[in-house]
């Protein structure tokens, strides 16, 4: 009876460990595989960011260098335009000095013609029977064909103005445009950079908190190996065993009952 009793107490003592220890052990399972699952997820988070980081960082570099040249050609153009109507307008200025002169000379040769007419010799030129306007090959005159050249360069100043406004605002828009473009992945590779640290320290906490449960999912297994001899592999059940005692006892009374005269069927 003090065999059963201890037995009674030892298999409370079992059932208890034993289920205490098989819900510990399939929790510490369960947290196991959540915990690799979430470094798994984790891990290709991080490999990700960093790839769309790589992304972000040569497309900035694309834009910088896209925006590097177009300023330097911007500034080349805006030189060579310059210098176009600098001298357009320095070539106006000469053919107009040119052109006063002509004049002058033609107004100079005029008067000189009408002097000669006063008193004109019987066989005197033809050329100064009227004024002087320097004729050229083609019909026109010395002024008509510098009013050709000055009107050249004042197209070519007009329209290399015209030009270097159109230039400057296309440059200027690609420029806005740019700096848009390259605000916006810098504040995207910010977020993603936040972002990847705050991932990185997450993965950190997580694998650290692996390990704890991986080592209490370990000691829970060595316990239950610390309970299988004890509490499952006796060789016999407990049922068996209270059978056998009980039916031991049942032995030992009668025989006990025998010993001391008692009648059996009694």
């Amino acid at each position: 009876m003090e065999e059963a009793a201890a037995e009674t107490e030892h298999k409370g003592f079992c059932d208890t460990e034993l289920s205490t220890n098989k819900m510990t052990r399939d929790a510490k399972t369960a947290d196991v595989a959540s915990l690799t699952s979430q470094i798994e997820d984790l891990t290709a988070t991080i490999a990700d960011l960093t790839q769309k980081l790589a992304d972000l960082a040569i497309e900035i570099k694309e834009l910088e260098d896209a925006m590097s040249k177009a300023t330097a050609d911007r500034n080349s153009a805006k030189t060579a335009n310059e210098q176009t109507i600098k001298e357009a307008k320095l070539a106006q200025t000469a053919v107009s000095n040119a052109m006063a002169l002509v004049k002058d000379f033609y107004e100079k040769s005029a008067q000189a013609t009408a002097l000669a007419q006063q008193s004109p010799a019987e066989d005197a030129p033809e050329t100064f029977s009227k004024p002087y306007k320097g004729m050229l090959p083609e019909g026109g005159n010395l002024i008509d064909f510098l009013d050709v050249i000055l009107t050249d360069f004042t197209r070519l100043e007009t329209e290399t103005t015209d030009d270097e406004a159109a230039e400057k605002n296309r440059y200027d828009d690609f420029m806005a445009e740019a700096e848009k473009n390259k605000a916006l992945k810098e504040n995207e590779a910010k977020h993603k950079d936040r972002k990847k640290t705050d991932k990185e320290s997450a993965l950190h906490a997580t694998k650290a908190e692996l390990k704890t449960t991986q080592e209490q999912l370990a000691a829970a297994v060595a316990y239950y190996e610390k309970l299988k001899p004890s509490c499952v592999d006796s060789g016999i059940s407990y049922e068996e065993r209270v059978k056998r005692r009980e039916e031991e006892i049942q032995s030992l009374q009668e025989a006990l009952n025998i010993l001391q005269g008692e009648d059996f069927n009694a």
